[in-house]
């Protein structure tokens, strides 16, 4: 039966004042198992979790669907920099690409800060950890302690925690914690009931998505990064369970933006009583409805993205045939010509080099050299030196759409113009 408990705080005879030495009772939450939990879910919220998850299935189908991955990659950074410890977003979503091109062309050295290769590299790392995640047969208690240690390596304590931690009031005790996590005995048997209702398939995706978050967060079971993590299992539970292709829904950035609603939510969730009871089903309740609502608004703004990328690239094939007319050229090009093949790839790569052209669309390399000139020529790609003998090229209109997006996120009302970002997001584009 889930519910508060009491326990004892010793003092802390070397804190520095009389407040923060003091001991006392405080009252850790110990919440029920997953598995086996009754779930009465009301006509209301099932029927928005099945129109939230078509929504999502539409999006999926989108023509634009490989540009929101790649939007999804992109705003991967915004975890990335959280795992690095990297005060604002310095790396901008230019930069953080010509870092990840270095990686596989060895002639890109300039273009990119330090901070843009680390935070490239975690986003690989990242990446790589939910994907492993979601492939393997078993997801177990020791893969999603390998997960925070890729999410936060250079956290001191890795492995589930042996100490009781709190979120918010004093540094030195629990007493005034806005929340206090259950005791450290609890934490390797709710999590083995996590993994073992991750690895079933009990609710429905989004329903398992939701409440294996709450109760990861609930569990709290690292002593740093649980919010890292948990935002990753979002992703993960989607994933395995088909829903998604990968992680192209910014559920976490929505629930990071509306803090206020996502803390309330969580808060609710956590009832005292039996799980079977109308109080503990209203609890769980209030937690999906938020949940839903932040899973809607990702939808809603990826499929924004993409309707702007579908644009741009309506746009891009125009711009393309006037330049080829004004060269003396037929106007479109053959449809299995390396610059058709890659105009079409560059709102998932909006950034190459030839020898990158060469591997993605197995042409040689005057044909790569010809088709990024051409495109180029048409002002659709612009070069940028990245080395004396290596020039890549960069479709800087897609990484205008990235930052407005990231910027759109950051907003409470989804809208710069309504409301100023609360986090820090890069700057606004601006072109000559």
């Amino acid at each position: 039966m889930a519910g508060y408990v009491e326990a004892s705080w010793p003092m802390a005879w070397a804190a520095p004042s009389k407040r923060e030495k003091r001991g006392g009772l405080y009252r850790p939450y110990r919440p029920d198992p997953l598995v086996g939990r009754p779930l009465l879910l009301p006509a209301d919220i099932a029927e928005e979790a099945a129109a939230v998850e078509r929504f999502v299935r539409r999006l999926i189908a989108h023509p634009a669907g490989h540009g929101i991955d790649g939007l999804a990659r992109f705003l991967l950074r915004s975890e990335a920099i959280a795992s690095s410890r990297i005060e604002g977003l310095q790396a901008s979503p230019q930069q953080v690409a010509l870092a990840e091109l270095a990686d596989q062309d060895t002639g890109v050295t300039k273009g990119f800060t330090a901070t843009a290769r680390l935070v490239a590299n975690n986003v690989t790392a990242l990446r790589q950890a939910v994907t492993d995640l979601v492939t393997v047969d078993v997801v177990s208690v020791a893969r999603i302690v390998a997960l925070h240690q890729v999410l936060l390596p250079e956290e001191r304590h890795h492995g589930l925690r042996e100490v009781q931690n709190w979120v918010g009031g004093s540094e030195w005790h629990p007493l005034d914690a806005e929340f206090v996590p259950p005791p450290p005995e609890d934490v390797l048997p709710l999590m083995e009931d996590l993994s073992s209702y991750m690895n079933g398939a009990e609710h429905a995706a989004l329903v398992q998505a939701a409440l294996v978050h709450a109760q990861f967060e609930t569990i709290h079971p690292f002593t740093d990064g649980n919010g890292r993590v948990g935002r990753a299992l979002i992703h993960t539970v989607l994933t395995r369970r088909g829903l998604t292709p990968s992680a192209i829904l910014p559920i976490s950035l929505v629930l990071l933006t509306r803090s206020d609603e996502y803390v309330s939510g969580l808060m609710a969730y956590r009832y005292a009583g039996d799980s079977a009871s109308a109080e503990a089903q209203a609890a769980v309740g209030a937690w999906l409805r938020t949940f839903l609502v932040a899973t809607r608004t990702a939808a809603e703004q990826a499929e924004k993205f993409a309707d702007e990328l579908s644009r741009l690239h309506e746009e891009w094939v125009e711009r393309h045939h006037r330049f080829r007319e004004s060269q003396g050229l037929r106007a479109a090009p053959r449809s299995d010509s390396a610059v058709a093949r890659l105009l079409d790839l560059l709102p998932a790569v909006p950034v190459v080099t030839a020898r990158t052209v060469e591997r993605l669309l197995t042409v040689t390399h005057p044909a790569a050299r010809q088709a990024l000139e051409e495109l180029a020529g048409a002002g659709i790609l612009h070069p940028k030196q990245v080395e004396r003998n290596t020039r890549g090229y960069l479709a800087r209109e897609v990484f205008d759409l990235l930052t407005l997006t990231e910027r759109r996120l950051a907003s409470t009302r989804w809208d710069t113009r309504e409301s100023a970002p609360r986090r820090v997001v890069p700057a606004r584009p601006q072109r000559d």
